[in-house]
């Protein structure tokens, strides 16, 4: 029997399991990897934070939809991959080998270029080490002691999850809890319109945001963040939204890569040194360069499903072409947010509503998925 080995627990692969739950592989085995039995969905977290959901109703259940499709589930994750030699090393299970092999492994850690990040920052992913650690910063949260929480980097993931502790803060009655934003532009979401950029800047300055923006972080240190320019920023607990790395065993694999390190793809997902390797996602490179975002890891899912079920039943593969651009829509805190489609840009309580629904029903359909048997 051959074997499809599924590398993380990502967007792209949550569909490639519903479909298998739908129509098997015949003789295929296929084994998911993935270190954890849940994914918790990225474009929810921020409300998470901010209060408006429970942990749980950001989750799918990877665990059942594995099992809804057939798939064996290692909850273990790589360290190696060898692509001439079709294997794959993990920390658990020792080496697997594969015919078919499919990347959904996201990003890595940035912490490394920032000395002292390791040990006195957090990450926003892995997402369920960003959890237990914003778990452990409310134990924290003392009231009379003012506490600074640091959130470095001004992305889209950044001022979300600076807003939503900001908006946890009010709700909880934290007034010594002060959020600042830090980040290299001169603006936040350096790449939306001027209209958001200086809205974003408004409400940060109505809610009493500390904005550093231009500057870059030099090291993390014990109640502090040093910036380059010499400054230091006070900081009982420092996020890190820096933007994303490729994974450092990535390097080593025999896999074509980027001049960052991320797999260089062709147009049908499928890796360009070896057409046997597939990689969707973050980790992904595509000729047409595409943003680190969740909106193109959900799109890419269904053409990396189409493309691995021909590959392993013989047939022509399909090309894909992204769309050009995405909609964004970047929640505030409260319960209001911002839409940017484009030159474009549109806010209110309206706009939550419809990332609330478009968030409940992404996560309602894979766990729905995971209760059914083909």
């Amino acid at each position: 029997m051959k074997r499809l080995l599924l590398l993380g627990g990502g967007h792209a692969h949550l569909r490639v399991l519903a479909d298998l739950a739908r129509a098997r592989l015949p003789g295929w085995e296929v084994v998911l990897v993935t270190p954890t039995p849940r994914q918790i969905y990225s474009g929810m977290l921020p409300g998470w934070v901010a209060g408006h959901y429970a942990l749980e109703q950001c989750g799918i259940d990877v665990a059942r939809l594995a099992a809804a499709a057939g798939v064996r589930l290692l909850l273990d994750s790589a360290h190696a991959l060898d692509a001439d030699g079709r294997r794959v090393e993990t920390g658990a299970h020792g080496s697997l080998d594969f015919d078919v092999l499919s990347l959904d492994v996201g990003s890595g850690s940035p912490a490394h270029a920032i000395p002292g990040a390791h040990g006195h920052a957090t990450p926003i992913r892995p997402i369920e080490s960003f959890v237990a650690g914003w778990v452990e910063t409310q134990a924290k949260l003392r009231p009379g002691r003012p506490f600074d929480l640091v959130v470095l980097g001004a992305g889209l993931g950044g001022v979300e999850l600076a807003f939503a502790a900001h908006h946890r803060g009010q709700r909880e009655g934290w007034s010594h809890l002060r959020v600042h934003l830090a980040g290299s532009g001169a603006t936040p979401l350096e790449a939306s319109p001027p209209s958001t950029r200086g809205r974003v800047l408004e409400l940060m300055r109505q809610k009493g945001m500390p904005w550093h923006g231009g500057r870059r972080a030099a090291a993390v240190e014990a109640g502090q963040v040093l910036l380059e320019d010499g400054a230091a920023l006070p900081a009982d607990a420092c996020w890190l939204a820096t933007g994303s790395a490729p994974h450092p065993w990535l390097a080593d694999s025999g896999l074509a890569t980027d001049a960052v390190g991320y797999v260089r793809v062709h147009d049908t997902l499928q890796c360009e040194s070896h057409p046997a390797i597939f990689a969707a996602g973050d980790v992904a490179s595509l000729r047409a360069a595409l943003p680190k975002s969740g909106v193109y890891a959900v799109r890419a899912g269904e053409p990396l499903s189409r493309n691995l079920q021909a590959a392993c039943r013989g047939l022509p593969l399909a090309s894909w072409q992204p769309q050009a651009r995405a909609l964004y829509l970047v929640s505030t805190g409260s319960r209001h947010a911002l839409a940017v489609w484009g030159g474009s840009s549109w806010e209110g309580r309206w706009v939550w509503r419809w990332k609330d629904w478009i968030d409940r029903k992404f996560v309602q359909r894979f766990n729905a998925g995971a209760g059914a048997r083909p």
